[in-house]
């Protein structure tokens, strides 16, 4: 079985995150996001990916090449437009000739892939739906199916009023090559809104798999934070960088560790990290690499990315900090605050 991962949004939601950084390279505890997924199709022993591009499409080859170094065959197909999760299917055509699960590109989930291509051969699909269960529906699009999995409707975000079940898609998907005669070329065209539903009403038997594990949207702030979070604290069981100090330490290496440093919550530091005395950390927080906290500072359930300083006396709680940030001597940055890349923050700001 191959793999197709869509990547080719801007991911506008995460701004100003993505404006230097393609969504799917932004870091999740210190490595970049795609890692986790290419790492998942590994463990089922899927190593020819393709890669759909269009945003900053030289980061992607940049980073990861051929995949030789990943140990697996990783080919581009570029987007010269927008052309919609449909669209940029149907333009990676030539490479689909046999069984191919999808991807969304923003997607963190820990899926059995194996149990799930079990099932889309058990039930002899076209296409399957991964589906998950959420506790609120009424913010997603619902899928209804039978008592075989066989999907019977969709249900594009619906009043309380109107909910039936509480599966939904999730953004994973096993095709047979000959679905893809059903998407019209070279426009901008949607699996969810165009092909998925002209399919059912043409009574193609079309089914959905619900599983139980992780699965997390990291398209905006919250969620993206949250992903750190969870990872953390190994809600998705994907081994943490760096080396174990203690239960709630991980660190890269050469890591300068001051005096009377109070720890009450889980961190994880990259390489070169400088921690200085007197510093607080609390809750959930991810530090990269080079990164320099100065003395008395208080971190709580943040994340702060590569080649950033923090002056002493600074507090953050619940932000995340871009790369190469310069946040001075004694500011305070609130919760809900992002950083873009290269940001400074004058002493005594107040964000």
């Amino acid at each position: 079985m191959k793999a197709l991962i869509l990547i080719g949004g801007m991911g506008t939601r995460l701004r100003p995150l993505t404006c230097s950084t393609p969504k799917p390279l932004l870091p999740i505890v210190n490595r970049p996001f795609l890692d986790y997924q290419l790492k998942l199709l590994k463990i089922y022993g899927i190593k020819d990916v393709i890669l759909c591009v269009a945003y900053m499409s030289h980061e992607f080859e940049k980073h990861f090449g051929t995949g030789k170094k990943w140990g697996m065959n990783i080919k581009y197909v570029h987007e010269k437009y927008p052309l919609g999760t449909g669209g940029a299917v149907k333009n990676a055509e030539k490479y689909i000739d046999s069984t191919t699960v999808i991807l969304n590109g923003d997607i963190l989930t820990d899926i059995n892939i194996k149990a799930m291509f079990k099932f889309h051969r058990a039930k002899n699909s076209k296409l399957t739906i991964a589906l998950t269960r959420v506790k609120d529906p009424t913010v997603f699009g619902l899928i209804e199916t039978d008592k075989d999995g066989r999907i019977e409707r969709f249900l594009e975000k619906p009043s309380w009023d109107e909910v039936t079940c509480n599966t939904v898609n999730t953004g994973v998907y096993i095709f047979e090559p000959e679905i893809l005669k059903s998407i019209p070329p070279g426009i901008n065209y949607s699996v969810e809104r165009g092909l998925f539903p002209n399919l059912l009403r043409e009574g193609c038997g079309i089914y959905g798999y619900t599983f139980k594990g992780y699965w997390m949207d990291i398209g905006t702030i919250d969620k993206y934070l949250q992903a750190n979070f969870d990872m953390m604290s190994s809600n998705i069981d994907f081994q943490l960088p760096g080396k174990m100090i203690q239960d709630n330490l991980w660190v890269g290496k050469r890591l300068k560790w001051g005096k009377n440093i109070e720890l009450t919550g889980r961190l994880v530091c990259g390489d070169g990290t400088h921690i200085s005395d007197s510093v607080q950390i609390q809750g959930n927080v991810c530090v990269g690499n080079n990164v320099i906290i100065g003395k008395g500072c208080s971190i709580s359930n943040s994340v702060i990315l590569d080649n950033t300083r923090i002056g002493e006396g600074v507090r953050a709680d619940g932000v995340i900090v871009g790369r190469d940030c310069h946040i001075e001597a004694n500011s305070i940055i609130s919760c809900k605050t992002t950083l873009g890349n290269g940001s400074i923050i004058k002493r005594y700001s107040k964000l």
